[in-house]
């Protein structure tokens, strides 16, 4: 990493809000949708794994649950990495990691070798990947963040959607090993988003007054436990768990629930399409609501009302008898979840702020990645005992609803509304233009201080070498000074003079 610049967040640069932020956010529309959408465009080909090695479904399924626990659990390996060499070298290298582990399975024998290519290292690449990409779009948008984070969510329903369909068209065409090649190869493209992630560098300091105010960087920490005191960041931490144990559950179960009604496959399967559909311009379209000026220092009561909606979403799912009420419960399933996508990390940036982001979301992610593990097996067992899918509908609206009512009834009572305040890279802009002014005007108050001195330092500050406006101003005010002395040479104040 001889070159690198490692980007803390710490750099004394107020986020752009555009400019080369746009490239950022493309980045992470795409590394979003790699990361989100992978995990299910693996499963189609689950059929040609059975057949190839002779097992089960479930045997198939621990792919997809082994890749997202990967891609949540290692969110601290993540924080360590990218506090210590900076996002876009540790995303390049992921990049390379998801990339192999999909080139390797395809060579691969048995479905052990599956888990660890596909699950392990391809898990750990699209993590190295995902969480950087967060961090950048939050260094690069301040004002315009809660419309970055809707937009770059957005990338997951895009890549399901496109993603899915053509691992149908590799598996009909290579087969299953030529399909898990070609993946591997597109794959590659983290890297290029990676390479998009451009560190943001503070002005280079000419002044006297910048080297004055200039000071050793504290040396910087690899995982900041000190998030734990936050008492906001802990009530998220907790509705967040409680509420992934419940929010994918409906979006796995969906279509055998529709078989179970009895409904062809193309029309069971057409329910994820059209809950896509929704998702893509829900979570933008949320992202802007979030934005405006009186919803956006309320952005957790935001957050908590989507949870609950989504909850109801699948209270109310979970009576469905027909086609075209599952249908209805689409379209609202794809509405609330797109909120909450929208919003999930646009509120923990609100609570932890930049500097503190980076360790947070890997802690986060590590507590969601034990929901995620927990969340759909436990629908599973419960569906195998009771035979029935609204008992698996109920149990997932009453989690999300729960953390809804967590995270609203904990705020409201422990956490006050406090005024909002610039950023901390705006905060050392404001210092640094108090101390410039401060020494600029510091001349004219030290003639009025030292008497008869004021005479002399006036016609020095004076001389033809000041060009600028501020240092006209000194010149004015000293021949102001000079025109009021008296001829003995003491300096009168203008107010007594008059």
């Amino acid at each position: 990493m001889g070159g690198a610049v490692v980007d803390t967040g710490n750099s004394g640069v107020k986020a752009p809000d555009g400019g080369w932020g746009w490239a950022v956010l493309f980045g992470c529309f795409v590394i979003t949708g790699f990361s989100y959408a992978f995990p299910k465009a693996v499963s189609v080909f689950f059929k040609e794994l059975i057949r190839e090695f002779g097992v089960g479904y479930s045997d198939c399924a621990w792919i997809s649950s082994i890749l997202l626990a990967m891609l949540y659990g290692s969110g601290p390996l993540c924080s360590i990495l990218v506090n210590r060499f900076g996002c876009r070298p540790v995303m390049m290298v992921g990049g390379l990691f998801a990339s192999l582990g999909m080139i390797m399975a395809s060579f691969a024998t048995s479905m052990i070798h599956i888990y660890l290519c596909i699950g392990v290292i391809t898990g750990l690449g699209l993590s190295l990947n995902f969480q950087p990409s967060l961090i950048m779009l939050n260094r690069y948008f301040s004002e315009k963040r809660p419309l970055a984070n809707g937009l770059a969510a957005a990338g997951s329903p895009v890549a399901l959607c496109c993603l899915s369909p053509l691992g149908q068209i590799l598996q009909y065409n290579y087969g299953w090993r030529g399909g898990f090649l070609i993946l591997g190869g597109i794959l590659l493209n983290c890297c290029a988003c990676g390479a998009l992630m451009r560190p943001l560098k503070a002005p280079k300091k000419t002044s006297e007054v910048d080297e004055k105010e200039t000071k050793p960087k504290p040396k910087v920490k690899l995982l900041d436990f000190t998030v734990f005191k936050d008492c906001g960041f802990v009530i998220y931490t907790v509705a967040a768990a409680i509420m992934v144990l419940g929010l994918f559950v409906p979006p796995v179960f969906m279509v055998s629930y529709a078989k179970e009604l009895g409904n062809e496959d193309t029309k069971s399967a057409l329910l994820l399409t059209i809950l896509g559909f929704i998702d893509i311009f829900a979570r933008p379209t949320c992202g802007i609501i979030a934005g405006l000026k009186w919803v956006r220092p309320r952005c957790v009561y935001l957050f908590s009302f989507a949870m609950l909606f989504n909850g109801v979403t699948d209270l109310v799912g979970s009576m469905s008898k027909d086609y075209a009420s599952l249908v209805v419960f689409c379209i609202f399933f794809g509405i609330s979840y797109g909120m909450v996508g929208a919003l999930q990390f646009e509120v923990l940036m609100a609570i932890v702020g930049t500097e503190k982001f980076s360790s947070a979301i890997g802690l986060v992610l590590l507590v969601e990645a034990v929901a995620v593990l927990v969340g759909p097996p436990g629908a599973g067992r419960l569906l195998d005992y009771t035979k029935n899918y609204m008992y698996v509908f109920l149990l997932a609206g009453c989690e999300v609803v729960l953390s809804a009512l967590v995270l609203f009834i904990c705020n409201l009572l422990f956490i006050k509304m406090k005024p909002q305040e610039p950023d901390p890279p705006a905060k050392m802009e404001m210092a640094i233009t108090e101390t410039e002014m401060e020494e600029l005007n510091k001349s004219p108050k030290d003639d009025q201080d030292n008497g008869g001195g004021a005479s002399e330092n006036g016609k020095k500050a004076a001389e033809p070498e000041a060009t600028t406006k501020s240092d006209k101003k000194v010149e004015l005010d000293s021949i102001e000074l000079e025109n009021v002395s008296e001829p003995n040479g003491v300096a009168v104040e203008p107010e007594s003079s008059l």
